[in-house]
């Protein structure tokens, strides 16, 4: 392994870090907040910080794709709209998922769920799906019985959105699978980032302002406290905007079968600030069923190259995003 290999694993592995955490920030900012103001801002806030990304990556002539023409444009524009939208009701899922008791480590897990339904779900796309996905989805069925099933009431209604949360990741990656070999990586993931950003801006109105002014003042005092903003910040600012940028440089030039399993330690990553910060603890049966969910997502990745290219090079584009 040289050196900018080994570099590079290190980069990925800080992204995986940064991403596991950022669980722990949805979960502290939407209990202040609420789920729909805390993904409104940090989304924006995650746009605006990849200006000055995507200004850099310009000015060092690392944006092959970066739009000449108005067709290009506009095929961007409409890239950012569709992932916009898919990862708009992605990522309120996750956070409604995560407000309504789930821990950051269950939601780091339940969500990574998504790596083993992409595949799955490009089955309607007429591509081929190994017989090595079929064993990983069993095995992750049996992963998701110890994480989920804690006693005689079966799923939470947290566990459910949070599975819902999987499946709308799934179809946002095949968005980005088609759109990102034609547009700008960068750009795409700004627009996108936006378009989120303001359709959540309807539910945070609706929902956590409560239409009201009554409603509005209650929201404005706890949206100015340091609890909203430091998790939203970290949300917007390192989830976004570096963790996004360390995932471009990262992979440059790395293998992605290597690149991806190092960037699914970000549902671990979860678990343990979940541990370490929240004092968010799982149990033996939850620990048990955490192990085959990522024994089955590594199944799902080796050893061929196509698997990896599939779904391991689209998440940042935005996982937790």
């Amino acid at each position: 392994m040289n050196n900018k290999t080994t570099r590079n694993s290190i980069l990925l592995l800080v992204t995986a870090a940064v991403w596991g955490a950022a669980f722990v920030a949805q979960t502290v900012g939407g209990q202040t907040i609420g789920a729909y103001s805390f993904n409104c801002v940090r989304c924006i806030i995650g746009a605006l910080v990849l200006i000055p990304v995507m200004k850099f990556l310009d000015k060092k002539d690392l944006s092959p794709r970066k739009p000449q023409t108005k067709e290009d444009y506009k095929l961007l524009i409409k890239g950012g709209i569709c992932c916009g939208v898919a990862l708009c009701i992605s990522t309120n899922l996750q956070q409604v998922g995560i407000l309504m008791g789930a821990s950051a480590g269950k939601a780091g897990f339940l969500t990574a769920v998504y790596i083993l339904l992409v595949p799955i779900l490009g089955l309607f796309l007429h591509k081929k799906c190994g017989i090595n996905i079929w064993f990983a989805v069993a095995l992750a069925l049996v992963g998701l019985y110890f994480l989920c099933m804690q006693d005689k009431n079966g799923f939470q209604p947290a566990d459910l959105l949070l599975l819902c949360c999987a499946l709308g990741f799934s179809i946002q990656i095949l968005f980005v699978d088609y759109f990102s070999p034609k547009v700008d990586g960068v750009r795409l993931s700004m627009i996108q980032f936006l378009v989120t950003g303001l359709l959540t801006a309807i539910p945070m109105f609706t929902v956590d302002m409560q239409h009201s002014i009554s409603g509005i003042e209650a929201w404005a005092s706890a949206f100015l406290s340091w609890s909203a903003w430091v998790p939203i910040l970290y949300a917007g600012i390192m989830s976004c905007g570096v963790g996004y940028t360390l995932q471009i440089i990262g992979q440059n030039g790395l293998n992605p079968t290597v690149a991806f399993l190092i960037r699914i330690w970000e549902a671990v990553f979860s678990a343990v600030f979940g541990w370490l910060i929240l004092g968010q603890k799982l149990s033996i049966k939850e620990i048990l069923g955490c192990c085959l969910i990522f024994s089955a997502i590594i199944l799902a990745q080796l050893p061929v190259q196509r698997k990896a290219k599939f779904a391991g090079e689209s998440y940042g584009e935005n996982r937790n995003e």
